[in-house]
């Protein structure tokens, strides 16, 4: 469903400006549009949890030992490349 802003009632053009957490303006155009999931097999869906567990058992392989306060400083420095002003709480 494709919309003008300015033809939307008051009610959908607050849920729409509610749920991205921003005005829009009259010159912009709404898309919506529902996406069904994917159907998998319970078969399927362990076949693939397995592989990941293959793959992330060979990431841990290959990953150089660290402490605990080594991966406390990753997750910040992570954490702050979307946060810059995030402060660990020590």
């Amino acid at each position: 469903m494709l919309r003008n802003a300015k033809d939307l009632s008051y009610d959908q053009k607050a849920a729409i400006e509610s749920t991205l957490g921003r005005r829009i303006e009259e010159d912009e155009a709404v898309s919506i549009r529902a996406i069904e999931p994917p159907a998998l097999s319970d078969e399927r869906r362990r076949e693939l949890t397995e592989q990941l567990k293959r793959y992330f058992a060979e990431v841990d392989a290959r990953r150089a030992p660290g402490s605990p306060q080594d991966a406390n400083d990753i997750i910040a420095e992570a954490i702050r490349s979307i946060r810059p002003g995030y402060r660990p709480h020590r």
